[in-house]
């Protein structure tokens, strides 16, 4: 079995509109594990691996949805790997 991952940082109004907390429970939803934190300089950036295809929808949902106070400007996607052997998270997490 092999695993994919990428990194993130969305940009636009996602700082006090909730978006940790609706990334974390997507995150759950689709049973992927990683992380995700505000930055200093008012974005959110996070870490998502799992399932191929969970991750591609988790994907679709920073880009398009987050939560629904948000706007989200811009979704960078970066470091995609498509064919991790071990997951290097065993849940979902919410840092500061």
């Amino acid at each position: 079995m092999s695993y994919a991952a990428f990194h993130y940082e969305v940009q636009g109004k996602v700082q006090g509109v909730f978006f940790r907390v609706y990334t974390s429970k997507e995150a759950e939803r689709l049973k992927v594990v990683g992380w995700v934190q505000n930055t200093s300089s008012g974005h959110v950036e996070g870490e998502i691996q799992g399932q191929p295809d969970q991750v591609e929808e988790m994907k679709e949902w920073l880009k398009t949805r987050g939560s629904p106070g948000s706007r989200i400007d811009k979704c960078i996607i970066t470091d995609e790997k498509s064919n991790l052997k071990e997951l290097s998270y065993s849940s979902f997490e919410t840092r500061r």
